[in-house]
């Protein structure tokens, strides 16, 4: 699934119930996260719930590195966050993801006014953790 059959989804869904459900479906079809990758290095600070993102770096060449992402939560909705994220950002050359703006996907779902303030803010910090990855494998690179 991309990001964009992502926002027609929810387009077609008139009721804010059903965009809730949807962003919950969306996390039920995460790959599980494995439990040796629930730790401290891989959880995310700002996040009101409990959230871990793993991220594994992949050399490709002159177009820099790849990073693919796996991610899980303790709460249903952020779990559905995580999968956008992951679909926005997973398997992408590092300097796509430094210029691949989640905030503005966020508000195009209109997602900002119907999270609580603490949803909103552990999805900029998930973002923000996704990009900082992304910094440290092009320095490392």
């Amino acid at each position: 699934m991309t990001i964009e059959e992502i926002i027609d989804n929810f387009s077609l869904l008139d009721d804010w119930d059903d965009r809730y459900r949807y962003v919950i479906e969306l996390g039920r079809n995460l790959d599980p996260l494995p439990e040796a990758a629930r730790n401290e290095v891989n959880k995310v600070q700002g996040c009101a719930s409990q959230v871990w993102l793993d991220t594994k770096i992949e050399a490709n060449g002159k177009a820099g590195p790849v990073l693919r992402f796996r991610g899980d939560s303790d709460a249903h909705i952020v779990r559905g966050l995580i999968a956008i994220l992951l679909t926005l950002y997973s398997g992408k050359p590092a300097r796509d993801i430094l210029e691949t703006d989640a905030i503005a996907v966020f508000e195009r779902l209109a997602l900002r006014e119907h999270l609580t303030p603490q949803r909103s803010n552990g999805f900029r910090s998930m973002v923000e953790r996704i990009k900082s990855d992304a910094r440290g494998a092009l320095v490392a690179a």
